[in-house]
């Protein structure tokens, strides 16, 4: 268990266990999916099922983790599951090449999951997911938005009413309250930024994506070792 020494060093033992015992459902294997995904990897979870509809493309190169010359072309779960065996065989990576939907989400069965993550942009599928979780009783955690932003510092855990400034968040808020949901939330308090070259669509670089996948797998890793880690509320990231 050499490659885990460090991490027992900080967790100890039983922690360690913990993490190798656990299974964690991922949605969304982008610039903040992908750097949740190689986190948990690499902390030693032991199951995951990695979903997402996309291709790995050039336009991924600047943020994505899985994103790479020899990936290219291909679904980004099977690039995971690649990426994964690279780094730890014994990781069992289930790969579900579709994109959770409203009309889908049922078929996904979290019995035996012990966390489920959001890394999704799209807001009907959030919410779908976040009900679906919650059906099994599993607890969820959801980004919210990381385009037009440069401050990785700005990131912060709190339940999703208690957010501001970010406009997905807004939204979530607003749907999540319709049908009596909440969610543990991951959101940036810097105001996003204008576009510079006039392009529809959000920018992004590859640093702040990456913060928020990395806040995200140190709230999961912590409550799933039961660390003591503020679950939300004031817990400000200092990166």
């Amino acid at each position: 268990m050499e490659e885990f020494s460090r991490n027992v060093r900080l967790i100890g033992e039983a922690g360690q266990q913990r993490l190798f015992e656990v299974k964690v459902a991922l949605f969304g294997l982008g610039g903040v999916g992908g750097h949740l995904f190689e986190a948990l990897v690499r902390a030693g979870v032991g199951k995951l099922l990695v979903v997402d509809g996309d291709l790995v493309t050039r336009s991924n190169l600047n943020r994505q983790l899985l994103a790479t010359w020899d990936m290219m072309g291909l679904p980004k779960t099977l690039a995971a599951q690649a990426r994964a065996r690279a780094i730890r065989p014994a990781c069992v990576v289930e790969a579900r090449h579709c994109f959770l939907t409203p009309e889908n989400a049922g078929s996904f069965d979290f019995s035996g999951f012990d966390y489920v993550c959001d890394a999704m942009d799209d807001v009907p599928a959030k919410i779908a997911l976040i009900a679906r979780a919650r059906d099994f009783g599993v607890p969820v955690i959801s980004c919210m938005g990381t385009g037009n932003k440069l401050d990785p510092g700005a990131f912060r855990v709190e339940d999703v009413e208690k957010t501001s400034v970010c406009p997905l968040a807004r939204v979530m808020r607003r749907e999540l309250k319709k049908r009596g949901l909440t969610v543990k939330a991951v959101y940036s308090t810097e105001p996003p930024r204008p576009s510079r070259d006039g392009q529809p669509g959000p920018g992004s670089i590859s640093f702040v994506p990456a913060a928020a996948g990395l806040v995200m797998a140190g709230e999961i890793i912590r409550s799933l070792i039961g660390a003591g880690a503020p679950s939300c509320g004031a817990w400000q990231y200092r990166l």
